[in-house]
């Protein structure tokens, strides 16, 4: 019950942090506002409202006890009254009051007004709308009913209009000044997630200048100083590999001269066919390690891209399933190899190849299905590792050292994007790409 609530309560919560803090700050506010509100409503507007009403339907009951008992001057008692009281009155001869009362049942005033006529036992009719600063007040009698123009100010306060500009202009303030505050709190949070979702995607980032709260000043210190470890890993793996190239292609080159003077021509291709091995190996290592490199984002089609590579394979077996031009903005040539990749894998174990490309809201969907013999759903996980091979014994007759999917899943992820794998329609493999579109 309790998890319930709670995540109920959480998915009401705002996702961002500005709106949380702002919520943490003006939800008091209001609160108090309210509570103050209902209060002063209460205990002052209401009871006050009550106390002028009562005062005013005493002096009019004052007023028609003294008419009644004066037997000769009406005049004179009515223009008396209307004299002292500031009271508009007037005597209706042979008039019946109206039937029904346009009275605001939500309305204090009109509640005060109802309930102290009542207790004088009055048949009365009255009417708080039709004038601004006058009340209608009609009280049936004998020979016909009085009519009597009460100014507004006599029934209600303004006071109440007077504390509520009070009490919601510090309110406004108040809610304005923790905007500002907050903004200023949560603009280097967002840099920091900024920069870090930049350098998460492999872009290039400019010299990133911690800001803010001490607290958020260290964290993003410690950000810089983690990125700059990683770039320095980076590159020192980068060059320790080309160094490795270049000191091993030299060798190899001179092993396959070597073997080509052999008279044994049967024992040369297959040295040559191991040497060739070796190579492609070599070169899956450093395709591995500049699958990160920093090329620039650019807007290119990426169908016609697609198109270029399925060509290049002139192999009528890779079918591509799309027809629509779609502009996408990344690093081209990172993506070029990725998709390549996943070509190249399936090819390794199927014979027929499919490519589809798909808008999905906010994502570019792209799928590689093929007619191989699949991977088992557990394997999911652990064959986008580097150098992981689900059959070792399956893997040797394929020049392979297990990176082709690792180097696809970094490239798709570096774009901020997602690698998933799920059992294709020819009962194969069938790798899916998004990257935000």
């Amino acid at each position: 019950m309790f998890y319930g609530l709670s995540s109920y309560i959480k998915n009401l919560l705002p996702k961002r942090l500005f709106y949380r803090g702002l919520l943490i700050v003006a939800v008091p506010i209001v609160v108090l506002q309210v509570t103050i509100s209902l209060v002063f409503f209460d205990s002052l507007w209401i009871k006050t409202n009550a106390g002028m009403t009562r005062g005013l339907i005493a002096e009019i009951k004052t007023f028609i006890d003294a008419y009644d008992n004066d037997q000769q001057d009406k005049d004179y008692i009515i223009n008396l009254f209307k004299s002292n009281l500031e009271i508009e009155i007037q005597h209706k001869e042979g008039k019946v009051i109206p039937g029904k009362i346009p009275e605001r049942w939500f309305s204090p005033l009109d509640r005060s007004l109802r309930r102290e006529l009542k207790s004088k036992h009055f048949v009365y009719w009255f009417n708080t709308t039709n004038y601004k600063d006058l009340v209608d007040i009609k009280i049936q009698h004998i020979d016909g009913y009085f009519q009597f123009f009460v100014p507004r100010s006599r029934l209600t306060t303004s006071s109440a209009r007077l504390f509520g500009l009070w009490i919601t202009l510090p309110a406004f303030l108040m809610i304005a000044i923790a905007i500002i505050f907050l903004k200023n709190q949560t603009r280097p949070i967002i840099k920091l997630a900024e920069a870090s979702e930049k350098f998460g995607r492999g872009e290039d980032l400019d010299e990133f200048r911690p800001s803010g709260a001490l607290e958020i000043r260290k964290a993003g210190q410690e950000f810089d100083k983690m990125r700059k470890r990683i770039v320095r890993h980076l590159n020192q793996r980068s060059e320790m590999l080309s160094g490795i190239s270049h000191d091993l292609r030299t060798p190899l080159t001179r092993i396959k001269l070597q073997l080509a003077m052999i008279k044994d021509k049967n024992l040369s291709k297959k040295l040559s066919s191991d040497v060739d091995d070796m190579e492609k190996m070599l070169n899956e290592y450093l395709q591995f390690a500049s699958s990160g490199a920093k090329d620039k984002t650019e807007t290119f089609d990426i169908s016609e891209l697609i198109l270029k590579l399925v060509n290049n394979y002139n192999n009528p077996n890779i079918i591509q399933n799309f027809r629509e031009e779609i502009y996408f903005n990344g690093r081209k040539n990172l993506i070029a190899r990725c998709i390549n990749n996943l070509i190249e894998n399936s090819l390794k174990y199927a014979k027929k190849v499919e490519i589809h490309m798909e808008k999905q809201k906010d994502n570019l969907m792209i799928m590689v299905s093929d007619d191989g013999p699949g991977i088992p759903e557990k394997e999911y996980e652990n064959i986008i590792k580097p150098f992981y091979k689900i059959d070792k014994s399956r893997s040797e007759s394929k020049s392979s050292v297990g990176l082709g999917l690792s180097i696809a899943s970094d490239i798709s992820r570096s774009h901020g994007g997602d690698i998933k794998f799920a059992k294709s329609k020819f009962g194969g493999l069938e790798v899916s790409i998004s990257l935000p579109f």
